[in-house]
């Protein structure tokens, strides 16, 4: 079922404007059909009809995550000057212009990864707290917050090799 209706669902995702997160979402329809399954009571009469209606839910979700998780830029900055506080012995023009990369980058990651980097780095939130508010797994946090966090290091690896 996974393999037929995958590539389906992911186009239903992209078309609903979450094309970085289609696979994610995808999955999560999934891994909801088999805990719908596997739990107690009767069995799911249309595995098919409950997979687009669960498909459906989590777009209307996604998007009104996606509504309120826009960061404003001073939420950005906050967490560039947060990150790039690591090293000491720079001077401040140096740590400003840092700093700026860094907001740059943040503002190019996928919506979710930014609102989960802000949420933890800014808020202080934990994994589960995090998850709790966008209504996604801990793990899927998880996984946002190491993509997020290996495309800024890499970025800014990248730059200072280029100086």
């Amino acid at each position: 079922m996974f393999v037929e209706h995958a590539p389906v669902l992911r186009g239903f995702f992209v078309r609903r404007g979450a094309r970085q997160d289609a696979e994610d979402l995808v999955q999560e329809t999934y891994l909801r059909l088999l805990r719908a399954h596997a739990g107690p009571g009767e069995s799911i009469a249309n595995p098919e009809a409950y997979l687009f209606t669960v498909a459906l839910n989590l777009a209307r979700e996604q998007a009104s995550r996606r509504r309120w998780s826009t960061l404003p830029i001073e939420d950005i900055e906050q967490l560039g000057q947060g990150l790039a506080s690591g090293e000491c012995v720079e001077d401040a023009a140096e740590r400003e212009q840092r700093s700026q990369r860094l907001q740059a980058l943040l503002a190019t990651l996928p919506e979710h990864t930014r609102a989960v980097l802000v949420m933890q780095y800014r808020d202080g939130l934990s994994y589960k707290q995090i998850a709790e508010r966008l209504g996604v797994s801990s793990h899927m946090v998880k996984k946002h917050v190491v993509r997020g966090l290996a495309v800024c290091r890499r970025a800014m690896a990248d730059r200072e090799v280029l100086r």
